[in-house]
């Protein structure tokens, strides 16, 4: 691990996205403090965290030990998982041929799995009216999804070879019950899920700050901010 002077600071809440980082944070045995971004009351849109999350969108985080030793601010998941394991080296491999294949299946979650189970759990969860082809659209394509990690790793435990961010970007996200999912049809990733899911630093990872959580599908007034965001 790459030593540094002050604890990283973590805006985060409590998400499959917020997630990713608390997990690897743990992961790594970095020092951190969580500084909470209730996306529910729309802190994300506050002025300052728009410095560092120019999206209003959390996590982000602030490395008062960058680059020549100055500080640096990072959004963005998957970026965040990256400048980390180039941080510490850990999970993230120097091995070109290894870190490319790492990286496929981090942008694979970013801009496939991610994406796709949101939608899911928006129609089939939040959505203030039943819309058939939504729920449809997205239940099956997430179906998909599965069935493409399934696939992944039917030879190997991981699912780029070793434990590594990219295993870390999708934990959060795969959650059947909510997604409309058997995932008795997806042995090779359910066998996956819990071993992911078994290890202590993921444990952490997905427990921090769930007492600030509530439930989203009764909470109107969060429903109102998530949902019908506009630009400020």
């Amino acid at each position: 691990m790459v030593a540094t002077t002050d604890p990283i600071e973590l805006h985060y809440w409590p998400t499959p996205n917020g997630w990713k980082v608390s997990i690897m944070l743990e992961e790594t045995g970095v020092p951190y403090e969580v500084h909470y971004v209730n996306i529910g009351k729309g802190e994300q849109f506050d002025p300052e965290f728009l410095k560092i999350a120019p999206n209003n969108r959390m996590p982000a985080i602030v490395d008062p030990d960058g680059p020549g030793g100055e500080p640096i601010s990072v959004f963005e998941s998957g970026a965040i998982l990256q400048y980390l394991g180039r941080k510490t080296g850990q999970f993230y491999p120097a091995d070109e041929r290894a870190r490319t294949k790492v990286e496929e299946w981090l942008f694979w979650q970013m801009g496939g799995l991610g994406p796709m189970a949101g939608q899911a759990h928006h129609f089939r969860n939040y959505a203030p009216e039943t819309i058939p082809y939504g729920i449809e659209r997205y239940t099956n394509e997430v179906h998909r999804l599965y069935g493409v990690l399934n696939r992944q790793l039917a030879d190997r435990e991981y699912i780029a070879g070793d434990y590594s961010i990219a295993d870390m970007a999708s934990v959060g996200w795969v959650r059947p019950e909510s997604q409309g999912q058997d995932i008795e049809e997806f042995p090779h990733l359910k066998r996956w899920l819990e071993t992911v899911k078994a290890r202590p630093a993921v444990k952490r990872g997905m427990e921090l700050g769930q007492e600030h959580r509530n439930n989203l599908a009764d909470d109107k007034d969060a429903q109102k901010v998530l949902f019908g965001q506009r630009a400020r």
